[in-house]
């Protein structure tokens, strides 16, 4: 029970972290929305501050799990399709979870305020995704499927418009399916431009 507890606390407090920040959400508004008084909360957790690191030790295991990261690669493609296969999983992955889309919001928020946040922010963003494809690239080039490259620079002007369109689909949901098929058709474009033909 008191583990079942400590995780509703911890999904009311991404949710209004995500959505308020930080300083935006207070101890009593996230007690009454779990139906809890104070005390129950500082039962599980001394402050505000305890709920929000362990919210991203939480989010950072939960996204790496799920996503990916330097340390937890995905596989290394096999064709050229694949490296599409898997750039439109990690896609979908990261728009569609919706733990990913809060965590996501919350570093967005809050990079300008707490350093934790800001390289978390950093990583999740810029450094990780792109540490992850310079491996990629790199091991594709290897096997002969990508022309032989700078695979940081590849990495970098691979991620960065996909990430964009990520972003986008945070600001306009309704855009999701069309920010989707952008990141297919760029990844194609890709392929198109680096890739090895070895028919």
């Amino acid at each position: 029970m008191a583990k079942g507890t400590k995780e509703r606390i911890l999904t009311a407090a991404l949710e209004m972290f995500s959505q308020n920040g930080y300083a935006g959400t207070n101890i009593r508004e996230l007690t009454a929305s779990l139906g809890l008084v104070k005390s129950s909360l500082y039962r599980h957790f001394e402050s505000k501050e305890e709920i929000w690191n362990t919210l991203l030790d939480e989010m950072t295991v939960y996204y790496e799990d799920r996503f990916g990261s330097p340390e937890h690669l995905p596989p290394m493609p096999e064709t050229l399709e694949d490296l599409v296969y898997v750039t439109m999983h990690m896609a979908e992955i990261t728009i569609r979870d919706e733990k990913i889309v809060m965590t996501r919001k919350l570093l967005t928020i809050e990079q300008f305020r707490d350093g934790r946040a800001r390289d978390l922010a950093t990583k999740h963003f810029l450094t990780g995704l792109t540490d992850m494809f310079i491996h990629i690239f790199a091991g594709m080039m290897d096997k002969g499927l990508f022309r032989r490259d700078d695979p940081e620079m590849l990495a970098f002007a691979y991620t960065a418009p996909i990430t964009a369109l990520i972003h986008l689909c945070d600001r306009e949901p309704e855009k999701t399916e069309e920010a989707l098929e952008r990141i297919e058709a760029f990844s194609w474009h890709f392929v198109k431009i680096y890739g090895v033909n070895k028919a």
